[in-house]
């Protein structure tokens, strides 16, 4: 079935009566954020805004006019004001005399500080002049995939007077720069009544006026191109059609969540990778496409595209007719290998004498025919960006194929474009990567306070965390809050009962899925019971022994199978409890089962160091605010044990610790991430108290 949407126009949403409450550079924050909130029009961090505002110099107090345009890195659906750079238009002006030839245009990059109007911190992108020298007050350039399907078709130049007319221009492929800038600039002049360009394999630029009426040409531009394209289309088989029949959804979602941990594994010796899976419409109809391997084989056009996704993608060795994944995994280790052979040759070939060194030779985009496309990068939103990308480059694939011949971007182009020296100053310039970036953790009972805090403090250091809890209200809250605080691309949540086998592999599945593998285990399930020997039921005991010790078996169990498909080590740590070591009267279900689950973390310890799986346990003791098994019958039974009223039981404990200090979730959590981060790598088979100071729980 196409995916075709031929009747998926663009709709105006611009209001009028909120635009007149707003200032110029609000307008174009608006004008922006609006083009930005939809993928048809550009993608993730991709394209760029401008105005030319008259404002007063804050030394002279004259007008003087000022470029606004969006500063490097920013997206323009999300971005703020403070993601516009502003820059003097006169100073911009006076750059052209100092320019000396498109050999060095790159030096120009250096000047724009110099331009900066007001101290504004933003650094400026390399599409400032670009913007600068269109001599109107409003310039768009975005990157709408059925725009740069005539981009980069073999004969966009006809096919946009086709469409346009002397509406809009055409400019042949230039890497974006100072050059580009000035063709455009001077397009302007020689063509005074055209209201935008199109840039070879790139994209779109608009301009206008006022915000509203730039924002109006440039749906309009986008319109008349979807239209004209499913004009010639309609009812054409993409692709050159079907080659393949895709699998099921459950399917193909077993599919990858077998693959994912082993490319994983085979990709992320270097620095530990995220995944990222997507079987939507458009890239089923593609993956499972006649024509994909030849199409795929061209690579991306516009460089916004190549640069997320590699110069081209590898198509994994799969036969949906079949349904084989542990024969596609043996041909894993080979494919890859090619592909990095293939990315080396591609590198000296192109290379500069100043040149960055390679880079990771492995590939971004994977595509399983009858399966979807499974993406890696550094961390999952990038991962997913990836994917957005590389979805974006089907849509122009597809239109582009069918009105005429899709022409990827030259290798060498490619190239200069991916080892740009200014790309390279970018991206030496990021932040060095917090401590568990890219890693991948599973924490059970992770909807409870020392859960919660746990998967908080893993988050913070820049993990993916999966939440796992049989309380499904207070996982969906937890989860919520998490979100909220760090975005909805490193939370996930799987509603599990840890005694239940076959909830706890569907969770471990999901995580693969999800994210590529697992790096981390927080086993943190729990319940807590008190009774008397003579009282204790059979039902008491087990129940304890189900969830505390079978439970975290079952857990183990399913991470140890993804650290040995993925053999890159791991790190699993038990949140026991000081009745681990310490005998308590009146609780023996609970203290026999906490103790099985120390000798289980040695047992595991001795198991999986051979493979760089650690396992460690952390014991806290009292930790009564946040935890859910104080909020039950457990406050009131520990209470009458020692004697006490319920509110005087955390004076107690205070008052029974050698620190006098209370036991917090956040404690617990910092021991944990102690025991799965870096700085504690040679460390395993270790029980860490966490309990103010308990005499009997001392380890001996």
């Amino acid at each position: 079935m196409s995916t075709r949407q031929s009747s998926a126009l663009l709709q105006n949403l611009w209001d009028k009566d909120y635009a007149a409450t707003l200032d110029e550079p609000g307008r174009l924050l608006y004008r922006s954020n609006l083009l930005g909130s939809d993928k048809r029009i550009t993608n993730y961090g991709g394209g760029n805004t401008s105005a030319k505002v008259t404002t007063p110099d804050p030394l002279s107090g004259e007008d003087v006019q000022v470029l606004w345009v969006k500063g490097s890195g920013g997206d323009v659906g999300t971005m703020k004001l403070d993601g516009f750079a502003t820059l003097y238009q006169s100073k911009l002006d006076g750059l052209r005399a100092l320019y000396r030839g498109e050999a060095f245009e790159d030096e120009m990059v250096g000047y724009l500080p110099h331009c900066t109007f007001n101290l504004n911190p933003r650094a400026s992108s390399i599409d400032t002049p670009l913007h600068a020298y269109v001599p109107r007050v409003h310039v768009d350039h975005m990157h709408p995939d059925a725009i740069i399907a005539i981009a980069a078709a073999a004969d966009g130049e006809a096919l946009t007077r086709e469409i346009f007319g002397e509406d809009i221009g055409w400019l042949p492929w230039k890497r974006p720069g100072y050059e580009l800038g000035l063709w455009l600039g001077k397009y302007c002049e020689e063509n005074p009544g055209a209201r935008g360009v199109i840039l070879g394999s790139h994209g779109l630029f608009t301009w206008a006026d006022t915000a509203e009426e730039c924002y109006a040409v440039t749906l309009e531009i986008i319109n008349q191109g979807i239209t004209w394209l499913a004009g010639k289309t309609q009812g054409n088989a993409a692709f050159g059609g079907p080659h393949h029949g895709a699998l099921s959804n459950e399917q193909r979602q077993q599919v990858a969540e077998k693959l994912m941990p082993e490319i994983r594994g085979l990709i992320s010796s270097g620095q530990y990778q995220t995944g990222h899976f997507d079987d939507s419409a458009t890239v089923l109809e593609f993956v499972c496409a006649q024509d994909m391997p030849a199409l795929a084989a061209l690579g991306t056009s516009c460089p916004d595209h190549f640069l997320r996704t590699k110069i081209r993608p590898l198509i994994i060795d799969f036969d949906p007719s079949g349904n084989d994944p542990a024969a596609t995994i043996q041909t894993l280790p080979a494919a890859l290998q090619q592909y990095r052979d293939d990315y080396a040759a591609y590198y000296e070939r192109c290379k500069h004498a100043d040149s960055p060194a390679m880079r990771d030779a492995n590939p971004v985009v994977y595509l399983v025919p009858g399966v979807g496309m499974i993406t890696f990068a550094k961390d999952k939103a990038t991962a997913r960006i990836s994917a957005e990308f590389y979805t974006n480059a089907i849509n122009v694939m597809r239109e582009s194929s069918a009105v005429s011949t899709y022409c990827g971007l030259p290798e060498q182009e490619a190239f200069d474009i991916e080892y740009w020296l200014l790309e390279e100053a970018k991206l030496q310039r990021m932040p060095a990567p917090k401590s568990l970036a890219g890693r991948v953790a599973l924490v059970t009972g992770g909807a409870g306070g020392i859960g919660s805090a746990t998967a908080e403090r893993l988050l913070a250091e820049g993990a993916c965390v999966v939440l796992a809890d049989i309380d499904e209200t207070l996982l969906s809250d937890t989860g919520r809050q998490l979100i909220d605080r760090y975005g909805s691309d490193v939370v996930r949540q799987v509603v599990m009962d840890v005694t239940d086998e076959s909830q706890v592999v569907a969770a471990f599945a999901t995580t693969a899925r999800e994210y590529g593998g697992l790096d981390i285990l927080v086993s943190n399930a729990g319940i807590a019971s008190s009774a008397p020997i003579e009282e204790t039921t059979l039902q008491l005991w087990n129940k304890n022994m189900d969830i505390l010790s079978t439970g975290y078996f079952l857990v183990s169990r399913e991470a140890f199978k993804l650290f040995r498909r993925q053999a890159l080590g791991g790190a699993v740590v038990f949140v026991a409890s000081k009745n681990a070591l310490a005998a308590s009267a009146g609780a023996s279900a609970y203290c026999t089962a906490k103790a099985a689950e120390v000798h289980l973390a040695r047992c595991l310890a001795l198991e999986g160091a051979g493979g760089g799986i650690r396992v460690n346990v952390v014991n806290p003791d009292a930790v009564l605010q946040g935890s859910k098994i104080w909020s039950g019958e457990w406050l009131q039974q520990r209470a009458e044990a020692y004697g006490k009223e319920t509110e005087e039981l955390q004076a107690h404990y205070l008052e029974r610790s050698l620190l006098k200090r209370a036991v917090l979730p956040e404690d617990i959590a910092e021991a944990t991430y102690f025991l799965v981060s870096d700085v504690s790598a040679k460390s395993t088979g270790n029980i860490f108290n966490v309990d103010a100071g308990n005499v009997q729980s001392f380890t001996r």
